[in-house]
């Protein structure tokens, strides 16, 4: 959430946030009512922790919005960046991180230096769509496989080692630590056991596992116990760190490398320092008080099983993003999403096709540290009567307005 008393003008008018004590729960104004929301990039609750507010005023007072007023191999390096990039180095067991301006616009560039004609791509099906345009600008092969499926892996990495024996080139594995609209995690223990056949370097894009995953929060490799396996690890700032920004950790090597090669890092400004300040005060947080991440999965865990209890289909989530899908079509789901908003206060965000198959609604609840056992139960009420009038047809005869 944005500070107190900001307003955000989105689609269909104006979000403001309720001025509370401390910590922001994850409630909005929305046309003079107010919300509960499930759609936040906060699963730690950060964005508005005190000691995080205060860290942030503190690099914004002290450097200004503009510091450092450079690209970083220019005028735009400090030591409060250099700092950072090593926490985070450590965080997540690996020699070295390199701070990105943004996540999508960083992993796209870091592809895009990982590679040349000469090589080979293997990514994911279901790979987040920064991940797809970054496999757009690769001049080389690129080959997909179906999610998730290792057998498929495995037949593409067989064409991929064919090509490079000819070219000369190497092997890129693309996939996610966790998708973000499944809420699977991808299968990073299996991945690597394939390096014992194939020659490759495996990248993950654990936008969502940062801080979320594993017995610290270092990421899905940690939760897979397979930190040394994965070759570089990609997070962004966004989602446990309700920041901006991203990282990408590797070896000395990889990341010096990927340092003066990224052309969106090396022609960009430097990520201004009240953010790294106030990032690095996140970090400390997140490692320091492993209750908010306990917190975040005792809501998630309690929102998949009342929802599961209630006869819902879930999917195949295996981490906190929680997918709810139903049968219906494109008019549903918009009159779905209009009933939870105007008559039962709930706001979630609703997917359907192209992403998803026709015939079939998603709403995607994503949980926060914030969220409270009486939102789970509020929103699990709220769902089984929505399903019961989905249903019935009530979506399909009612229009948007008096659904």
């Amino acid at each position: 959430m944005g500070p107190l008393g900001q307003h955000q003008k989105m689609a269909h008018g104006y979000f403001s946030f309720p001025k509370l004590e401390g910590e922001i729960a994850p409630h909005m104004m929305f046309r003079g009512k107010e919300h509960l929301v499930w759609s936040l990039n906060n699963y730690l609750g950060l964005a508005n922790h005190p000691e995080v507010r205060k860290a942030d005023i503190e690099g914004a007072t002290e450097f200004g919005l503009a510091y450092p007023m450079g690209a970083r191999m220019m005028s735009g390096n400090s030591n409060n960046h250099e700092a950072l990039e090593r926490e985070l180095a450590d965080f997540v067991g690996k020699q070295d991180a390199f701070l990105l301006n943004f996540g999508y616009q960083g992993i796209m560039s870091a592809i895009d230096a990982l590679v040349d004609r000469h090589d080979v791509i293997v990514y994911d099906a279901e790979s987040h769509a920064c991940i797809i345009d970054g496999v757009r600008l690769h001049q080389g092969k690129r080959f997909v496989y179906t999610h998730n499926d290792m057998e498929s892996l495995e037949k593409q990495l067989e064409r991929a080692t064919r090509w490079v024996e000819n070219t000369g080139g190497a092997i890129l594995v693309i996939t996610e630590g966790v998708f973000g609209m499944s809420g699977a995690q991808g299968k990073l223990k299996e991945i690597v056991e394939l390096k014992k056949k194939f020659s490759f370097r495996l990248l993950i894009d654990d936008a969502h596992g940062f801080g979320t995953m594993g017995d610290t929060g270092a990421g899905t490799h940690e939760a897979q116990n397979c930190i040394e396996e994965v070759d570089i690890y990609f997070g962004t700032f966004a989602k446990s760190m309700a920041g901006i920004g991203a990282f990408i950790a590797s070896t000395e090597e990889i990341t010096n490398f990927l340092r003066y090669n990224m052309r969106s890092q090396i022609f960009a400004k430097s990520l201004p320092m009240p953010m790294v300040v106030g990032l690095r005060k996140r970090l400390e947080l997140l490692k320091s008080q492993p209750e908010l991440r306990e917190k975040l999965w005792f809501i998630a865990t309690s929102l998949q099983n009342g929802l599961k209890e209630r006869g819902f289909d879930i999917g195949v989530t295996n981490t906190m993003v929680t997918p709810v899908f139903l049968e219906g079509e494109l008019q549903e789901a918009t009159a779905i999403t209009m009933d939870l908003r105007e008559n039962y206060g709930i706001f979630c965000s609703i997917v359907v096709y192209p992403v998803i198959p026709k015939g079939l609604i998603m709403l995607r609840l994503i949980p926060t540290a914030l969220h409270t056992i009486e939102d789970v139960n509020r929103t699990l009420d709220a769902y089984s009567e929505l399903a019961v009038k989905l249903k019935k047809g009530h979506y399909k005869e009612k229009s948007l307005l008096d659904a």
